[in-house]
């Protein structure tokens, strides 16, 4: 369809650099689905103006939490300030009328009793004890830049400061920036980036000077469960160590952020959605269970503002922990990220295809995986293992979840017939 744009899981198959994420780094900006509704990366502030998505798209066009700018936090302060000047002035207006206008009366006055009712048990298993042994791995990342300053937050991975984050946080440090972290206890120490991955929305970062940091316990996301209660802990519109939970609301949502500048590709994953409050400044902090082990990053929302910056609607995202774990250990080890690919461009499937939903097999790269197992162009790809595809950014959401070498069975269709075949994943490291 001419309205279609491809999909790539690998480099330089997709055309039309993708928009900046709203008040991000640029490149990191998502597509909006409509004129309307648009999700917006909960990172930096800095961006330019969407573009149009591509139609039919089975995915969540979602917005990474972008590191907040110092003014943006002195204007949500202000806000809080402003209401609670007006809730003072309206308390003082209704005291006068009251005293004015109320009739004496007689008898006995029964007032509230004041009682010592003791402090929550912070017992694992609630958000009080959670948000109790989180907190200490949970840092502030402020960055600074040519394009601007932010901040974002970040989770503690090693005593020594070894912290991970959004890649869409630390960008804008890529090029003779700074960035700083802020702990828990209130210290600060200059960061340096070890590694950062684009196609993940993920980087881990280096504290310097610092040998007792207190790391997070890492969970399994694949232990997960709709309707499971979850919290998120980060530092939204710059207010540091904020908790906030909810539940999860779905699982291996394809999510679809931006694309990567310099190879085209997508920035997409299957996403864990919940409705655990998640705003701007939230990015690169965690989302964990009731154990307190981190289950995803959080990395961005759905939101209905058309102009200027959106606030959590209950529609957060968050990067499953298990997919991206042996990403995060290659750039903490300073290796360049590596990830599965088909080796082919799709797009997806429309009904002129007949009434088949998945990914259409637009191009066919020589020597790659799908192109040996015999994929070729015109095909429909409709499951990836025991996953469902219903369009181009549900099988690069799905392939992202596996890694090079591993070996998956493809269901396509041909000419209205289903036929299925098992192949090994290839690396995009073979194409650098």
């Amino acid at each position: 369809m001419s309205n279609e744009r491809p999909h790539s899981d690998e480099p330089g198959q997709r055309p039309t650099p993708p928009p900046t994420f709203y008040g991000e780094t640029p490149g990191a900006r998502p597509h909006a689905e409509d004129d309307v509704e648009r999700t917006t990366p909960l990172g930096q502030p800095w961006g330019t103006a969407p573009e149009t998505p591509p139609q039919g798209s089975a995915a969540v066009s979602a917005t990474v939490p972008r590191p907040r700018r110092g003014r943006r936090v002195g204007a949500a302060l202000g806000a809080l300030a402003l209401g609670l000047v007006g809730g003072l002035g309206g308390a003082a207006a209704y005291d006068w009328m009251d005293d004015d206008t109320a009739p004496a009366t007689g008898g006995s006055v029964t007032t509230s009793p004041v009682v010592d009712q003791g402090s929550s048990s912070g017992d694992s298993g609630t958000v009080e004890g959670v948000a109790a042994e989180v907190l200490p791995s949970v840092v502030r990342i402020d960055v600074a830049g040519d394009s601007g300053q932010g901040s974002g937050s970040g989770i503690v991975l090693s005593s020594d400061g070894q912290i991970l984050t959004n890649e869409h946080v630390i960008s804008a440090a890529g090029d003779g920036g700074s960035l700083r972290v802020s702990f828990a206890d209130g210290r600060r120490a200059e960061a340096r980036i070890l590694g950062s991955d684009p196609l993940t929305d993920t980087a881990v970062i280096q504290a310097e000077g610092v040998d007792d940091a207190v790391p997070a316990t890492i969970g399994k996301s694949g232990n997960l469960q709709v309707g499971q209660q979850v919290v998120a802990i980060g530092s939204p519109f710059g207010l540091d160590a904020t908790v906030t939970s909810g539940i999860v609301s779905a699982l291996d949502r394809p999510v679809s952020v931006g694309r990567d500048d310099a190879t085209g590709d997508s920035t997409t994953y299957p996403a864990i959605q919940t409705d655990a409050a998640i705003n701007p400044g939230n990015s690169g902090g965690p989302l964990v269970d009731l154990t307190g082990s981190v289950v995803g990053i959080n990395s961005s929302i759905r939101t209905t503002s058309s102009m200027g910056e959106g606030g959590s609607i209950g529609l957060g995202f968050a990067i499953p922990i298990d997919e991206i774990l042996p990403i995060v250990e290659q750039m903490a080890a300073g290796e360049t990220p590596t990830h599965a690919r088909l080796g082919i461009s799709v797009t997806d499937a429309s009904s002129g295809e007949g009434d088949t939903m998945g990914a259409l097999v637009r191009e066919v790269t020589d020597g790659a995986a799908a192109g040996e197992a015999g994929l070729e162009a015109g095909d429909v790809i409709v499951r990836i293992g025991d996953d469902l595809i219903d369009s181009g950014d549900d099988l690069v959401a799905t392939v992202r979840s596996y890694r090079p070498g591993d070996e998956v069975e493809v269901a396509y269709v041909r000419d209205g017939e289903e036929q299925s075949v098992t192949l090994t994943l290839g690396s995009d490291a073979d194409t650098n």
